[in-house]
């Protein structure tokens, strides 16, 4: 149960998923299957974590990393950085894995209908807000008509409450964006990020969307969540062309 794989109609050469929290070694807050360096975890462990990837789900050896920092940067894979700081990655080159990890923030998956690229997004609701989805959209050298998106597992709209200032400002914005909120009171709306997302996609034209069904703050057995519990571990979303 270490591993969801992607459920769309993708080439059967793209391969694509989420881990989950299960079937690693890491200890406490952070059991079991915890991919990140930066949350406490016991270094040793998350790399005995991270060389299971390959036999979990058949990553490839070459798996460039990212560090994420809530932003609109895209970079392409290779990259001559070990870490480049970032928040979504592409590749059109076989073999190499486009990754993100996230524990209630939403990772998109991208493809084409030919299976030529591949993309990884971290998006928070500031890198939603800010376009790291346009700007990943932008720099992939298909129409936009052409891609299939897969939405990972994020914290979902039932438990997601934030504040007016998120509301103005995604509202203020785009009044489409309404209709990815649900008023509590006059100061706390539920945001259902995996909507907000949809509407992004298909004001570029992206028709073509999947996903979108788990919840990481509820499902507490599958999944890390760092509203739910603070000090935690995180999962991967990983992409990649087989060789």
């Amino acid at each position: 149960m270490g591993w969801i794989e992607a459920d769309w109609p993708a080439r059967d050469f793209i391969r694509a998923g989420t881990t989950t929290r299960q079937g690693g070694s890491s200890q406490g807050s952070y059991a079991s299957l915890n991919l990140a360096r930066h949350v406490g975890d016991d270094p040793a462990i998350v790399e005995q974590n991270r060389a299971s990837l390959h036999s979990l789900c058949g990553a490839p050896e070459q798996l460039q990393w990212l560090q994420q920092v809530h932003s609109t940067e895209v970079v392409e894979l290779p990259h001559p950085l070990q870490t480049p700081q970032a928040d979504a990655a592409f590749s059109l080159k076989p073999g190499i894995a486009c990754t993100v990890m996230t524990a209630d923030c939403l990772p998109l998956l991208i493809t084409d209908i030919d299976g030529t690229l591949v993309a990884a997004v971290h998006a928070g609701w500031r890198g939603l807000y800010d376009g790291i989805i346009e700007k990943t959209v932008q720099r992939l050298p298909v129409e936009n008509s052409q891609l299939m998106v897969w939405l990972g597992p994020a914290i979902g709209a039932e438990v997601y409450e934030v504040g007016k200032e998120v509301y103005d400002a995604f509202t203020d914005k785009d009044k489409h964006s309404i209709q990815a909120f649900q008023q509590q009171d006059s100061e706390h709306w539920l945001f259902d990020i995996y909507q907000a997302a949809r509407l992004r996609l298909k004001a570029l034209g992206v028709e073509h969307i999947y996903g979108g069904v788990h919840c990481t703050y509820s499902q507490k057995d599958l999944f890390y969540s760092y509203r739910r519990d603070g000090d935690t571990g995180r999962m991967a979303s990983m992409i990649w062309i087989e060789k």
